[in-house]
């Protein structure tokens, strides 16, 4: 159960990250923020959506290290998070901003992250 776990936090935490890095450039494209807004504003916006993720990320991290009884590796942690954030960025990516597609280039860079998994789990 802390496997799923581990991947649900993981799924929320960067949906979180990736909304507080690049969400104020979708509200920035649809006037909500404008090029007067002062930096410091969207910083701190930005770390108000960092705190959830930071949360999420760090529990995720505990419960499935196998340290700590999980049933994941520290290197296995770190591909499945690099998998679960290039997902998340590229469906708000497609979502958020439309006219931004993905070209074969993108899919099979994603394609070599699967591979990156598959090979972090063979024994």
């Amino acid at each position: 159960m802390n496997g799923i776990w581990t991947i649900v936090l993981l799924f929320v935490a960067n949906i979180f990250m990736t909304v507080a890095w690049y969400g104020h450039l979708k509200l920035q494209s649809v006037n909500v923020i404008t090029d007067n807004t002062p930096l410091y504003f969207v910083i701190l916006m930005s770390w108000m959506l960092a705190l959830p993720e930071y949360c999420c990320q760090v529990n995720a991290n505990r419960i499935g290290f196998e340290g700590n009884g999980g049933p994941f590796s520290l290197v296995q942690l770190k591909i499945i998070q690099e998998v679960i954030s290039i997902t998340v960025f590229a469906v708000f990516s497609i979502v958020a901003f439309k006219g931004q597609e993905l070209r074969w280039n993108h899919l099979a860079a994603f394609a070599c992250l699967i591979l990156a998994v598959y090979f972090v789990f063979r024994k």
